[in-house]
């Protein structure tokens, strides 16, 4: 079980746990103000959930093809004060279809020759055999009205391969947030804001979680999660 400051995240049926760069995505990438939103993958419902906080008036939808994962956020979105604005489909994202939203959300599946898991949904949501960047930025352009926006979540290099592929399909990246443990560790994981249009340059920033003693929050982190966190 994972407390946020107005929802909670039970996760003991789904392979992927609560992490620190979800978090991390789920508060910086854009939201809007009302509007549509779409989160692909959503594992417990978090992005879901974070995004109908951030955005009090949006309509949120989550697709999930894991079943026991769908349950879960089914469940953890009914606990939450957002129930009757955010709704979970059990389905993949190639097979859904819905009228374009004016965001969409994902923090897709990237291992492609890692060793298995004999775990069957730990293999799902770690390696993109049902999910395939090709697959996921074709449904993005589908399911995206013309002037929304796609944010995702990856590591640096698996991060340009799917910027090559978005900017194929033409989606082309505008803002870029480099995630560090602390100033002195590599990035290691990239936050990219997709939009059709080809912007004149991409905004790019970093983010450093911990001090360099590795154990206390930069301030900029906890601006960032404040409105998340119970320990900010």
């Amino acid at each position: 079980m994972f407390r946020f400051k107005q929802f909670t995240i039970q996760q003991n049926r789904t392979a992927m746990k609560v992490c620190t760069d979800s978090c991390v995505l789920g508060a910086y990438a854009e939201v809007g103000s009302g509007g549509r939103m779409l989160d692909i993958g959503t594992g417990t419902g978090l992005l879901a959930l974070m995004a109908a906080q951030r955005n009090p008036t949006a309509r949120v939808d989550a697709v999930e093809i894991d079943e026991e994962a769908f349950r879960q956020a089914v469940e953890n979105v009914n606990d939450s004060p957002f129930a009757n604005r955010i709704r979970v489909f059990h389905t993949p994202i190639q097979a859904y279809a819905a009228e374009p939203y004016d965001g969409i959300l994902s923090n897709p599946p990237f291992y492609t020759n890692h060793l298995r898991s004999p775990d069957s949904a730990v293999n799902r949501a770690l390696h993109n055999d049902a999910l395939p960047f090709d697959d996921l930025l074709e449904s993005v352009r589908r399911l995206l009205k013309p002037e929304g926006w796609f944010w995702a979540l990856l590591p640096p290099f698996e991060m340009n391969r799917l910027t090559g592929i978005a900017k194929q399909q033409g989606l082309h990246p505008y803002h870029q947030l480099e995630l560090r443990h602390h100033d002195r560790k590599p990035v290691f994981r990239t936050l990219t804001g997709f939009v059709r249009r080809v912007p004149e340059a991409v905004e790019t920033h970093e983010l450093s979680i911990f001090e360099l003693d590795g154990k206390t929050y930069t301030e900029a982190f906890r601006q960032l999660l404040q409105a998340f966190y119970l320990i900010f």
